[in-house]
């Protein structure tokens, strides 16, 4: 049993300056599903082709990924609430000057700094409700996966009704919310009165060095692309079958972002107080490589599509919730350092996916980018059996002397 999981009856008992952080991580997270239900709408309407459409994922996330190994050596600097807030800005600014372009081209710029403004927010997020929510790691940690989830419910979904109005709605309505986070936060987070010890700005690169959490950013890595294959390139499926409206493509993705917040609130914390983090790990990432041919062989079924893609959201939900709990306590370093590494290379291998997929629907054939998702679905699996010696220290293990110093001189190296 891992005790260290198992949640605290105080999760929903959270100071207020919490819940603003979470309101506005929902708000973070809508981003990154809102413009699903609209990509077949941008694509009629700016005449882009389908690839160059994923690529509204790609810039975000490319910068996202790469932008978040920066955060925490800024945040160290300036603190958490301002770091949160030049985030939030960010993506008031770039969501509205999104919703204002003219071709597709300037979509895909202001996505990416959008992206750098996720990234700046996201990563300082993800530790400033580790760092101030009641209930202990895990029950913070679910507390953000939760936010997570309803945001990828609810993104879709917002984008399906605003985007049935106009694809320009969406991005709109999101920079109107993200307004109202930055309000919260500058009303109810309360900047600390101890300064943050500045860090290295080499410190996230360096933490990957260490054999816990590198090895859980490698797994994350190859997971994040089965993720963002069936986010980004399933409304491209269903097209052929006579779903591509945004409501209709709106509410699919509803469904599929509400497991994923049952699960990461629910079921991931139920697993984990019955078997270490990593038993989890093994026995899920399978079951999504199945889904994920399951969504290949039904191709040409919108039933067994809309079904499967449902399923795939129950089990991801499970995964982001035990992934992040087990990067945060796979090391000890700062919350904000593994935060920042991890949560780098994990957005890269969601943005790998989209124009990968596209790419491979129209070389070899629609099924293909779902067959590539469960080979990368496997592939974390592997890397999570294959290290799971340096990982006890993430299903609650205490390292011995040795191997924590030799873990320490890696990743001073």
């Amino acid at each position: 049993m891992n005790a260290t999981s198992k949640p605290s009856s105080s999760i929903l008992h959270q100071p207020k300056a919490v819940w603003a952080v979470a309101f506005a991580c929902v708000v973070a997270f809508m981003g990154i599903g809102l413009v699903d239900p609209i990509l077949p709408a941008i694509a009629h309407d700016l005449q882009a082709s389908a690839a160059q459409t994923e690529l509204l994922f790609t810039s975000y996330l490319v910068i996202t990924g790469v932008a978040m190994f920066f955060t925490s050596w800024l945040s160290s600097r300036i603190g958490a609430k301002k770091t949160l807030l030049i985030g939030l800005g960010l993506i008031v600014a770039f969501a509205l000057f999104a919703g204002l372009s003219s071709d597709v081209e300037s979509i895909i710029g202001f996505r990416a700094g959008w992206g750098l403004g996720n990234a700046l927010f996201i990563s300082t997020a993800l530790a400033t409700i580790v760092g101030a929510a009641a209930g202990g790691t895990s029950s913070a940690i679910i507390l953000y996966e939760a936010s997570l989830g309803l945001g990828l419910a609810i993104g879709p979904l917002a984008g399906g009704l605003l985007g049935s109005i106009s694809w320009r709605g969406p991005f709109f309505g999101t920079a109107t919310l993200m307004a109202i986070g930055f309000i919260a936060i500058v009303t109810l987070l309360k900047t600390p009165a101890v300064t943050p010890t500045p860090t290295r700005l080499s410190a996230p690169f360096r933490a990957l060095a260490r054999p816990g959490l590198g090895i859980l950013a490698a797994a994350a890595l190859f997971y994040n692309m089965s993720f963002f294959v069936m986010l980004a390139y399933t409304p491209f499926a269903l097209v052929p079958l006579g779903l591509s409206d945004a409501i209709t493509l709106g509410f699919i993705f509803f469904g599929w972002g509400l497991s994923v917040a049952v699960t990461s609130v629910w079921v991931a914390p139920f697993l984990t107080a019955r078997m270490p983090r990593t038993r989890v790990l093994w026995c899920v990432l399978p079951l999504l490589a199945l889904d994920l041919v399951a969504l290949a062989l039904l191709v040409d079924s919108a039933v067994g599509l809309i079904v499967s893609v449902i399923v795939g959201g129950l089990l991801l939900g499970i995964l982001n919730t035990v992934l992040t709990e087990s990067v945060m306590e796979a090391t000890d370093l700062p919350r904000a350092v593994a935060s920042s590494a991890y949560s780098g290379v994990r957005f890269l291998g969601g943005a790998i996916a989209p124009p990968a997929a596209a790419l491979l629907a129209a070389t070899i054939s629609p099924a293909m980018p779902f067959w590539a998702g469960a080979i990368t679905a496997l592939i974390a699996t592997a890397i999570v059996i294959i290290g799971r010696k340096h990982l006890r220290r993430a299903d609650g293990a205490t390292e011995g002397a040795l191997e924590e110093a030799e873990a320490i001189s890696l990743g001073d190296a």
